[in-house]
Formats: C-alpha cells, sequence, structure tokens
C-alpha cells in the first residue's frame, strides 16, 4: 500500500471509520425477489471526505478494510477521488464488511453484515497523531464508537490528540440504532458532544438523546454544551444554535428523490467546506443544505456528490448549455 508523506501539507479535513460494500436490487425490487444486484459502497465516514474532496478541499480518510476483493475495491475507489488514504489499511485479519439496502413502497431497509469486520477491530494504535495534527477538522460520527470497545476507545484517543493539538472537532451522532441500544449510545453520544467543536445532530437524534420532545428544552440542553450546534431535520429548514441566538437557513428543494441515504453526510461535506473556505456558519449551513439535496437525487451513498463549479453554478443561476 502507498505511504506517502502528507503531514507537511497534509489533507485539511480528516475522518475516519467503518466504509462497506453496499448491495441494492436493480429495478426498484426488493433484495428478497432481485436476481441482480448492484455493488456499491458506503460508509458516513468515507462519503464525507468523497464530498470534500469533489468540492476542492482536500480530505483524508483512514480505516481498516480486509485484504479481500470488496476491501480492495473500496480503498482504490475512495483514493481514485481524490481522497488521501495513505493511513488506510487492508488487513488479513478479517473481512470487509457488508451492507444491503432495499427500498419498498419508500422506505429504506438495511441490513448490516459487518460484525467482526475488520474496521471493528480497529485500536488506537491505528489512530496516527502527527498526520491527525496536522490538520484543520477532525471530523468524527457516533457510528465508530458503536462498532466495538477498541473502536469506541480510538474514537476518543483520535478526538483527544485532535484537542491536544488545537485541531477542530467535528462530530455528527450518526445514530444508529441496530448498533447499540440507545441507553449505551447515550451516554457514549453525549460525551463525544461535550468535547466537540462542532455538533451536528439530526433532531430525531435529539429527541432521542435528550429523551424529549420538546424544542426549548433541547435548545437548553444544547447550549450547555461548549459547541456550536447545527441541526438537521428540521420541516424546512436546518437551525444553527449558539449560546446567544437561534438562526434557521431554508432548504434547497430537491427536483426528485431517489434514495435518501447519504443526504446528512453530503450536509456534513458541503458544511464542512464552507467551514474550511472561512464562510460564518450560517452561510456554511446554506452550501450544506444545497449539497444535501443533490445527493438524494441520485441512487447510492456519495455518487450524487456535486463539484465545486456544479455548486457555484446552482448558487449563482448559471444555465446550462446541453451542446
Amino acid at each position: 500500500m502507498n505511504k506517502q508523506n502528507h503531514l507537511e501539507y497534509g489533507p485539511e479535513v480528516i475522518t475516519f471509520g467503518e466504509t462497506m460494500a453496499l448491495l441494492m436490487p436493480s429495478g426498484g425490487k426488493g433484495l428478497e425477489y432481485s436476481s441482480e444486484l448492484h455493488s456499491l459502497f458506503g460508509g458516513a465516514e468515507s462519503n464525507v471526505a468523497i464530498g470534500l474532496s469533489r468540492l476542492g478541499v482536500s480530505a483524508g480518510w483512514f480505516g481498516r478494510l480486509g485484504k479481500d476483493p470488496l476491501g480492495r475495491m473500496i480503498f482504490k475507489k475512495i483514493r481514485g477521488e481524490g481522497v488521501d488514504v495513505s493511513r488506510a489499511e487492508l488487513t488479513t485479519e478479517a473481512p470487509t464488511g457488508l451492507m444491503m439496502r432495499e427500498v419498498l413502497m419508500g422506505k429504506t431497509s438495511v441490513y448490516y453484515y459487518r460484525r467482526n469486520s475488520a474496521a471493528s477491530r480497529m485500536t488506537p494504535q491505528h489512530v496516527d497523531e502527527a498526520y491527525i495534527a496536522q490538520a484543520k477538522i477532525l471530523h468524527v460520527t457516533g457510528i465508530t464508537p458503536a462498532l466495538s470497545e477498541s473502536c469506541r476507545e480510538s474514537a476518543f484517543e483520535a478526538i483527544r490528540m485532535a484537542r491536544k493539538h488545537g485541531v477542530k472537532v467535528s462530530f455528527d451522532p450518526n445514530l444508529r440504532l441496530k448498533l447499540w441500544s440507545l441507553d449505551e449510545a447515550r451516554e457514549v453520544l453525549l460525551e463525544m458532544a461535550k468535547l466537540a467543536d462542532i455538533f451536528l445532530p439530526g433532531l430525531d437524534e435529539l429527541k432521542l438523546l435528550y429523551q424529549t420532545e420538546d424544542w426549548d428544552e433541547i435548545v437548553a440542553k444544547l447550549r450547555e454544551l461548549p459547541a456550536i450546534s447545527i441541526v438537521k431535520g428540521g420541516d424546512d429548514e436546518t437551525y444553527v444554535v449558539d449560546a446567544d441566538s437561534i438562526q434557521a437557513v431554508p432548504y434547497f428543494k430537491a427536483n426528485q428523490v431517489v434514495d435518501t441515504v447519504g443526504a446528512g453526510d453530503g450536509f456534513c461535506a458541503g458544511f464542512l467546506t464552507g467551514v474550511v473556505k472561512g464562510y460564518d456558519y450560517t452561510e456554511a449551513v446554506r452550501l450544506g443544505n444545497l449539497v444535501g439535496s443533490l445527493i438524494v437525487q441520485t441512487e447510492g451513498d456519495w455518487e450524487g456528490a456535486p463539484t465545486w463549479e456544479q455548486v457555484e453554478a446552482i448558487l449563482n443561476d448559471v444555465k446550462h448549455i446541453e451542446r
């Protein structure tokens, strides 16, 4: 594997976690009845890294993949999107994780085959402090600590390293109740939120984590955190919540909705792009909203992620010339 040295001029945003092979039925059929499956891949963190790279931000992703055909496919495709994978590892210890997804009657169901995967065997020794230290932002999710005790330790160790070196910590809880219980998740995710500079929860996640449907109570809880909170999943807007104000940023309307998975990761990529470019949080959220709306118009977790040129054309209302 290529171990290029990126420490001096390394990625501006670094993220890490499990990326899995993804199989989806063709023609909108259920998995049970489909004889053909599309071979794709996805993972919240690599989705964000690819989204950032397409938007012109240097991004790095690391994690553990099986040294098998699926792992090699994932590694090469992430690298092919311009993401630095110099700290990713292909291992013979365990296989690459797999997920299968179907959309029936407008409802998405995901089935995981990831227990004892290569990624679940990550330990703090796999986290490169020098690599994290040179970044501007470390983006972590609540999926990694749900995979295993050693992954949980690795996530907290990466956050500790980032804070030690003045690297901003961005945290998306990405609550996955198929991976752990709500009580277990609540304790860990709220602890991680306390260590973040930017907290990126969904409104539904906050209702579960804070055990309340009351918006005012949720805001009060968010204001106890040191982080700025960006709350996704409002009826028609995303909220920027700080100690003094709440700003609502309207969504961009999607022309069609094909696959909603990956919308939150697309939002994070757009938002973090804005942060790296020096936008204020409201403008960064506006960019995130746009990228999220584009992601859902394409099948797959990250395939619909736009380039910076495409985003600029939409924001500036540039007309498309067909021929």
